[in-house]
């Protein structure tokens, strides 16, 4: 069953694996051209120390709300003997090559399967291990905070975002308008953004500023159903699709 989960509210959760707890959600690494999460970053405390830990979405099995944990289909040794990586972006390919190979997992990026665990996987030719090959991968907290630049002017900040389970999309920017409109937030689609400026820490959205002054609000009792959704891409002109 189809959950939108607001990533604020899953910041702290346990990342639980087969046989016991590995950290704490840390953040999250989104694809900025499709909106989809690629990683969880899970900060594990005492028990990898100084290391933080890359968790792809296919190991997710489900979202334990009661106790506030996301279970993962992998063991501690797995994950002790991954590539390990600085949580600086960028994320090279080279490492996201390495880790997808270790798992015996399709590459997100497509292609044939990487079949096996294995220590070393050569870079690509036209690239060091250190240059990114995918350079719309970016960090939760870098693009927490950035102007929304409506039409006719700045209207917002990024606040925080709307997940979508199973799939893990990033289906909604919460967008805090309270420095220019006392006490509101509102949801934009990244359908409805024209562009990311990230030397300007800047979402340009193709909306006029009064269109979103006056969206339907949203705040944490908001139940983001199908008629909620609805209203909201009726508001914004938006074609709703039914799925």
């Amino acid at each position: 069953m189809r959950q939108f989960r607001k990533l604020g509210d899953l910041i702290g959760y346990a990342l639980h694996a087969r046989d016991g707890e590995i950290g704490k959600l840390k953040q999250v690494y989104f694809d900025d051209h499709y909106w989809s999460i690629r990683y969880f970053i899970a900060h594990t405390g005492g028990w990898l120390v100084g290391h933080d830990v890359l968790i792809a979405p296919v190991a997710v099995i489900s979202v334990d709300i009661e106790n506030k944990r996301l279970e993962i289909d992998l063991t501690r040794e797995q994950i002790k003997n991954a590539p390990s990586i600085s949580t600086q972006l960028p994320v090279s390919q080279h490492f996201q090559q390495e880790y997808y190979r270790y798992y015996g997992w399709e590459p997100y990026w497509g292609g044939e399967p990487m079949l096996g665990p294995a220590p070393y996987l050569p870079p690509l030719a036209d690239e060091a291990p250190g240059e990114p090959r995918h350079p719309h991968l970016r960090s939760s907290d870098e693009v927490k905070g950035y102007l929304i630049h409506a039409r006719d002017g700045e209207i917002g900040h990024v606040e925080d975002f709307i997940l979508e389970d199973p799939g893990w999309a990033v289906r909604y920017l919460v967008t805090d308008t309270r420095r220019w409109l006392p006490g509101k937030q509102v949801l934009v689609a990244p359908a409805w953004i024209q562009q990311v400026v990230w030397s300007q820490q800047e979402v340009k959205v193709d909306l006029a500023r009064e269109t979103i002054q006056t969206a339907p609000p949203y705040d944490n009792a908001t139940i983001i159903d199908r008629e909620y959704q609805a209203a909201l891409y009726r508001h914004y002109g938006m074609e709703y699709a039914k799925d």
